[in-house]
């Protein structure tokens, strides 16, 4: 007797959902994050927003554009865009604003962090 294995299909990941309390993009984010996931063939993808250790500060913002959620992210729906965020992560990010400022100086994606106690200059890292 023979036995045949059944493709493996890939569980889907265990996501909770949240809402703009984590984590909030304004119109003009939202709009360049739709942009950039466009132009990544990425129609149905996310922004992950983390905190990771570094900076001057001690802790700063990575972000990154990926295909979907990864298991236990938190999902949430800001301006149209699914943004996911680690339960690490959401410790540090609970009630922050992300902005996109479209200059030639100090342009780019900025973080309103209402849990931030220090930032420094750069205003990419911060301490909680």
């Amino acid at each position: 007797m023979i036995a045949t294995l059944a493709p493996k299909t890939a569980a889907a990941p265990n996501v909770r959902t949240g809402d703009e309390r984590l984590v909030k993009l304004t119109a003009n984010a939202a709009k360049k994050v739709s942009t950039l996931l466009t132009k990544q063939g990425r129609a149905n993808g996310v922004l992950r927003v983390a905190v990771v250790g570094g900076g001057c500060s001690g802790l700063s913002y990575k972000m990154d554009l990926q295909d979907g959620p990864a298991n236990r992210d938190i999902l949430v729906e800001s301006g149209g865009v699914r943004v996911v965020v680690d339960p690490k992560s959401a410790l540090y990010v609970t009630g922050s604003e992300l902005d996109y400022v479209d200059a030639l100086q100090d342009g780019g994606f900025k973080v309103k962090n209402p849990n931030a106690a220090t930032s420094c200059s750069c205003g990419e890292s911060f301490s909680a």
